[in-house]
């Protein structure tokens, strides 16, 4: 059985140990799990030694240098919320800071292995920790010296990033997708030096017609040389197909499982949307104590955690 089995056959038994005979709750009012575990896909058996020239670094010549980026974006005041902002306070041994260090070491370790530098981190449902666990990330990345990351809010049905952040939802994504703004005037940065910012922007009817139009395969591509990261939170895998089109202009895709909450054949369901050798891995959100018995497979068990936003 693979890791990532193991992984949705361990949260679907805390979920029935913990609920016992009750009724399941509703997804829409379940709590986000606070700091995640990881267990990455299995590896395939001996894979081929990556170009020296390809790992590290951009596939193609970018038209902005970072004078251009620096010059161009927008310095936001923004207002996190540093009860779920991990890393945008003093505190930096704040619980779950780090869990989400190992989870970016996981991450560097596979990126020797296969090309991954656009990264998709999506759930089954809403509600499980997909945008706790892209906010993190990303500035887990940004605290390495001279490391620079792009998060952006690919969920234009239900965006949260801006909230969290404390910041404007637009200009953002959807005004590029439209042909309404450049690069810059939708990307904006705030006070964490080398995090970058592409909110979801104003809402619109078809998100999905929008974002398949091809538009966001450009955008990735022009800016990608300037950042060693770029992060995209998208709408959940199981209610709409914008997450399977967004994982398209995507290098790998992170699924966000929470546990005591997701039914195993869900998340099962949501992995079965992107392919083998797209999917890197599974976070594990919300696990207690009791999953100190799988330490192989995650890091560390953690305390219940308190409730957060998505």
């Amino acid at each position: 059985m693979s890791r990532i089995h193991e992984a949705l056959k361990k949260a679907e038994q805390e979920r029935a140990a913990t609920q016992g005979g009750a009724v399941q709750p509703s997804f829409a009012t379940a709590p986000v799990a606070d700091p995640p575990v990881f267990t990455e896909t299995p590896a395939d058996p001996a894979p081929a030694a990556p170009s020296t020239a390809r790992v590290g670094m951009p596939a193609f010549a970018s038209p902005f240098s970072i004078d251009t980026l620096l010059a161009r974006c927008p310095q936001r005041d923004w207002k996190p919320d540093l009860s779920t902002m991990l890393f945008m306070n003093d505190d930096d041994s704040m619980r779950g800071t780090e869990e989400f260090r190992t989870l970016r070491s996981r991450l560097y370790h596979m990126r020797e292995k296969m090309t991954l530098k656009t990264l998709l981190v999506t759930s089954a449902l809403p509600k499980e920790g997909k945008t706790f666990t892209s906010a993190n990330l990303a500035q887990v990345i940004v605290r390495q010296h001279g490391r620079r990351a792009l998060l952006i809010d690919g969920d234009l049905r239900g965006p949260r990033l801006h909230l969290s952040l404390g910041t404007a939802a637009g200009p953002g994504l959807s005004e590029y997708l439209q042909g309404k703004n450049d690069e810059f005037s939708i990307m904006q940065r705030g006070p964490m030096e080398n995090l970058f910012f592409i909110p979801s922007g104003t809402g619109i009817e078809d998100p999905a017609e929008l974002v398949g139009n091809g538009r966001l395969k450009i955008l990735l591509q022009r800016v990608e040389p300037l950042f060693d990261w770029i992060i995209i939170d998208s709408p959940p895998a199981i209610p709409v197909s914008d997450a399977s089109l967004l994982a398209k202009a995507c290098d790998g895709v992170l699924l966000v499982v929470r546990s005591n909450s997701t039914p195993s054949d869900i998340a099962r369901k949501a992995r079965q949307e992107f392919p083998d050798q797209v999917l890197v891995g599974v976070v594990l959100n919300g696990t207690s104590e009791e999953a100190a018995p799988y330490a192989r497979y995650y890091y560390e068990s953690y305390k219940t955690p308190t409730p957060a936003k998505s």
